[in-house]
Order: C-alpha cells, then sequence, then structure tokens
C-alpha cells in the first residue's frame, strides 16, 4: 500500500540538518526555526519560505538532506501556492517518488496505453474486495500519479498531452478503487485516498514543481539551476 511515510520517517538529526542548511542562507530564519524545532512546532520548520530555499540549494545544488526533505517540502509549497493546506496529503504525494525508487524494470517501462492496460488488468484480476486488490490498487494509481508528474515529457513525446490526461484519469480511478476498498476494511487512509483521487491535477503540478530539481537533463547543470533560480526569483517579485 502507497502510504504517507515522510512525517513517521522524520527524525531530530534530519531537521537539525535542515536548520544548518537554512542558515547558510540567513542567520536569523536558522534561530527561529531552531526555536520552533525546540517547541515541537515541526511543521513551522518544514513550511518556512527559507526551508524551501535551503533546499533548492540557494540557485545551487539541492542542500544534502534527506530524500524525504527534499520532496516533501517543495511539493507541500507547491500545494499551499495553489490553496490546498492539508499536510497529510501533502505527505501522500511526497512519498510517491520515495516508493518508486527501487521500481521494477518492468514497471518503469510499460508506458502508453499498454501500460494503463496491462495495470487495470493487474488490479481487477485480484479477487473482489481483498486487501492484495487494494494495496495493488493504490500502487497502480501512484504508479500513474508519478509518471504523470515526474516524467510528463516521456508520456507526451508517446502520446501528446492526452497521454497525461489518461494517465491521470487511470489514476484517479484506481485511487478511488483504493478508498472504496479500504473504507470496507475500515481503514482511516479511505479519506486521504479519496482526497487524491479527487486532487490529482493539483498533486501532478506539485510533483513537476519539485521534480524540476532533481530529474530532467538540465536538473543537475549550473546552467539549469541559475535559470530555474533567476526564473522563481522573478515570480517572487512580480508578486
Amino acid at each position: 500500500m502507497i502510504q504517507p511515510i515522510v512525517h513517521r520517517s522524520l527524525r531530530r538529526e534530519d531537521l537539525t540538518r535542515l536548520v544548518d542548511a537554512i542558515r547558510w542562507g540567513s542567520a536569523g530564519a536558522a534561530r527561529s526555526a531552531a526555536q520552533a524545532l525546540e517547541a515541537g512546532v515541526v511543521h513551522d520548520v518544514l513550511d518556512a519560505p527559507e526551508a524551501l530555499e535551503a533546499v533548492r540549494g540557494y540557485g545551487g545544488a539541492p542542500a544534502p538532506l534527506p530524500l524525504t526533505l527534499l520532496w516533501y517540502i517543495p511539493v507541500r509549497a507547491a500545494l499551499r501556492e495553489r490553496g490546498e493546506h492539508d499536510i497529510p496529503l501533502a505527505d501522500f504525494t511526497a512519498s510517491i517518488p520515495l516508493a518508486f525508487l527501487r521500481t521494477t524494470a518492468s514497471e518503469v517501462t510499460r508506458g502508453g496505453e499498454r501500460g494503463i492496460a496491462a495495470w487495470w488488468r493487474a488490479v481487477v484480476g485480484l479477487p473482489e474486495g481483498s486487501r492484495a486488490r487494494a494495496e495493488r490498487a493504490s500502487r497502480c494509481g501512484a504508479l500513474a500519479l508519478w509518471w504523470s508528474g515526474c516524467f510528463p515529457q516521456h508520456l507526451e513525446r508517446r502520446g501528446g498531452k492526452g497521454m497525461i490526461r489518461a494517465y491521470l484519469t487511470f489514476g484517479a480511478t484506481m485511487l478511488w478503487e483504493t478508498a472504496r476498498l479500504v473504507e470496507a476494511q475500515c481503514s482511516p487512509l479511505a479519506a486521504l485516498y479519496g482526497r487524491a483521487a479527487e486532487r490529482m491535477e493539483l498533486l501532478c503540478h506539485a510533483l513537476r514543481t519539485a521534480a524540476a530539481d532533481y530529474l530532467g537533463p538540465d536538473a543537475h547543470t549550473s546552467e539549469g539551476r541559475l535559470s530555474r533560480y533567476l526564473e522563481r526569483l522573478g515570480e517572487a517579485l512580480a508578486n
């Protein structure tokens, strides 16, 4: 089952490293973050604008932080920018690329309609109402969102923007299926999967925003980092 794993896996050492990364850009912000951490207000640390800048490396390489923070902080910021403040939803979205770090080759290379069709058969071929079916539906739904958010160029090359739409529609269907199945099993995650299914396009946007710093041909070049930094700076000044 694809579940939110960021908050439950965070250690104090991870948050201390984040405060140290913030200090590179602003000593004052780092002091405020350290005070919030001591007070146990972890969300204030993670949601601070300085934390986002630190993760992005101030126009340089991303900060040397755990992958949980490198994905969660920009995903959470992108969702909040669009008016979505649901923390478990941000956690779930950021957990998707972490879940597929070791995705098998067969899952990664199946693109296009054949991929969606194969994933659909893999779900409906399992017994109705079973935990196995719920687990596979959650994985297929998250996998479709992962492709759409992290590798949109690949999908567009195969079928244009309509392919991305197909993946998002399929992903929403699978997450609704997951919500239905786990609700029958009295799981508290049912509502989360339903919210994710309703907000697929927004979650895709958040993943795409975060992935720009880690994936793609210019993600790790100095020119690409500088270009993204200047673009974001221009947007901040315009607002």
